[in-house]
This record gives C-alpha cells, structure tokens and sequence, in this order.
C-alpha cells in the first residue's frame, strides 16, 4: 500500500492544499473533520470539485486521529493506493430514522460479490437508529465478511453530522459504506474498559432506544437514584454513567450510551437500541480502565490478526474523549504504542462504534468503545 497524510488547522491551508493535490493518485481517501468545515458551502464545493472523479470515505466528527496524535477542529486526510484490492461505494440518503434497516441491507446488497472482504461503514450520527443499521445490513451480508465502521460526531452538539455522499457531497442523513475486494487481509477488534456494579435489572418497557421504565419503575427516576448529586448534572453527566445492556442472559454485553433525557414522560434515549425484557447494569468511570480497555482493543487486533497490519482506523466514542479530557491523547497512544511495525493511523471520534461480535458472526452497534479495524496486502 502507498499512503499520504495531511493535517489542516484552517480553511486557508486547506484550500492551498487542493489547489495542487492531484486525488487520482490514490485508490480512495479518508476525511475525517470538524463539523464547521462541512458548515460552509463554499468549503464543501471546493471539496467536491478537488476530488472529482475520487473516492471519499469520510465525515464530520468529535475529534480527529491522524498517526498517534489526536487532533481537534482539524481537517484529516490519509490518502491510500492499493496494490492488488479492489473497491466500491455505496450510499443511502434517509429521508428519516424509520429508513435505517433498509439502508443497511440495501447497501449490503450493492456491495455483496465475489471477492467481497471487508466492508467499512460510516453513517449520519444522529437521525439514524445505528441498531436498525445494522440489522439490516446483516441481514443481506455474507458472514465471513468483516465489517467495522462509525457513527459521524459534530462534538457532542448532537446537532448535524455530515457523511460524503456518492458525488463527494458532504451531507446529512447519509450512510455511505466501502466495500474491499480481492487479496486483501483485514481485522476488527471493540474493547470499552468500563466498570459495571449494582444489580442486573430488566427493562419493562422501551421503544427502540427509548427506556420508560426499568423493574416496572420509571426508568429516569431509578437513574438518577444511582447517581446522586450528579443527576442535577444531567443530560452532560449521562457520559460518566453509561449502562451494560444484554438482551438475554448468555449474549454479548454492550455498553449504551445516553444521548438524552425526558423529564415529562421519564424516559431515557440510548445511543442504540434497549430491548424490553433485556437487563441492563450501571457503569461508571475509571480513567485508567478506560485507558487499558483501548490498549487491550489493540492487543486483541494484533493477537488475532494474520498478516502485519499496514493501516490502522480507530474509531472511539465521544464519551471516552469527554471522560478523559486531557488524557485523551493517552488511549490514542495506548493503542499506537502496541504496533511494532511501520503502521498507518488514522480515525475519528465517534457517536458510536460497529464491529463484529466476539460471539457470533454478525456485527454490532457498539458504544463507549475503542474500535479498531486493519488493513493489509503484505505477503
């Protein structure tokens, strides 16, 4: 693989960069950004026209990663040329939430072929079910396909994400998804390193990723028992507190992130999906747990991985970066620090995380996690 990397702090070095950046060298190009450079018009068209007739794989987000630096209100770009794979994009404009399965198992169908290895996904942030998503796309994907990806950010506004579109567009309410073919090898690993304590308890009514009430009691009010004084923090203290959620006693556990709270109906909106009848547990922080969890995500990679890894994305969850604040830079490192070889870093910060299972073949919306996906044509 061939590879170029650029970091960009303002419009004006942006735009002198595309003036003479010549796209077409590359097989396809990562962008991963602050939301306020897909906010001007003007930004989005000079985007749009630079890279004509080139591959964007990108989105807005809470936070950029570019080699083993994490980068804020920034414009990221790594740029790769193949030597032996092959690729293709697909996209699905929602018109709104309800549209989420069948965005998924469109664009698995589009990308589904002979030859088909990896698919990456990057999707709308906020005006998507993220587990729909995912049902739906593997519904129509093969098993044995990896499959790993994000949610795009806006830094925790919870206003606008901006995903590339088809035509390089960056646009909201868009999933857009890469598919790799041929002789390539690739990996995925999720580890969040967070705390859980309390008792189990069942949820007793949810829609969706909406949760009214938890052991047949209202489900804000049991949330804010646990969290004392820091419930008159909420919704902002909600990232400190994320719950464990398994939908039966022997599956997977997945961390939920609460995106918002309704006091009218006492109610609690997750990040992805809380089914009835699944039991859920608090979490809470550590900081160095958090830490460890991103180094163990690149410990199982790397454990699990057959060939040297040559790319690396990292995708992690807001909340980890609002948690750990200065120390942000520490879980990045955490992770860059295990590669012995020459690796490529690049990733952003996310409102959610897709991987596979550790279980079962499917993959799954994750949330609080360290995501990790490689890439190698290395003999």
């Amino acid at each position: 693989m061939k590879f170029s990397q650029k970091v960009f702090t303002n419009t004006h070095e942006l735009n002198s960069f595309l003036e003479s950046f010549n796209p077409l060298d590359f097989d396809f190009h990562l962008i991963f950004a602050d939301k306020s450079y897909f906010d001007s018009a003007e930004v989005r068209l000079k985007i749009k026209q630079a890279f004509n007739n080139s591959i964007i794989m990108g989105c807005s987000s809470s936070g950029e990663i570019i080699g083993s630096k994490m980068h804020e209100h920034s414009f990221c770009i790594t740029s790769v040329k193949f030597e032996k794979t092959k690729i293709k994009k697909e996209c699905f404009h929602l018109k709104d939430a309800s549209e989420s399965s069948l965005a998924g198992e469109t664009i698995a169908k589009q990308l589904s072929g002979e030859g088909l290895k990896h698919v990456l996904i990057l999707s709308e942030g906020i005006n998507v079910n993220g587990s729909r998503l995912i049902e739906g796309f593997n519904k129509a994907i093969d098993k044995t396909v990896h499959v790993s990806g994000g949610l795009a950010g806006d830094n925790a506004l919870f206003n606008i994400t901006y995903v590339a579109d088809l035509e390089n567009n960056f646009v909201d309410n868009c999933v857009s998804a890469l598919g790799f073919y041929g002789d390539i090898t690739t990996e995925t690993s999720s580890y969040g390193g967070w705390d859980s304590f309390g008792i189990d308890r069942t949820v007793t009514k949810s829609k969706e990723n909406v949760v009214f009430e938890i052991d047949g009691k209202p489900a804000l009010d049991l949330y804010k028992s646990y969290l004392g004084d820091k419930a008159a923090e909420l919704p902002a203290s909600a990232f400190y507190f994320p719950i464990e959620m398994r939908d039966s006693e022997n599956s997977e556990l997945l961390v939920r992130t609460i995106l918002g709270i309704n006091e009218e109906e006492n109610s609690i909106t997750f990040a992805g999906n809380v089914s009835e009848g699944s039991f859920v547990r608090l979490m809470k922080t550590n900081v160095n747990r958090v830490i460890a969890g991103a180094s163990k995500s690149a410990d199982i990679l790397i454990e699990n991985s057959k060939k040297n890894s040559e790319l690396v994305i990292l995708i992690s969850c807001v909340g980890r970066k609002i948690v750990l604040k200065q120390l942000t830079q520490d879980e990045i490192e955490a992770v860059t620090d295990n590669f012995t070889n020459e690796v490529v870093f690049a990733g952003f910060y996310s409102n959610g995380e897709i991987s596979k299972s550790k279980f079962i073949d499917d993959c799954k919306l994750h949330n609080q996690s360290m995501t990790l996906t490689s890439f190698s044509e290395n003999e």
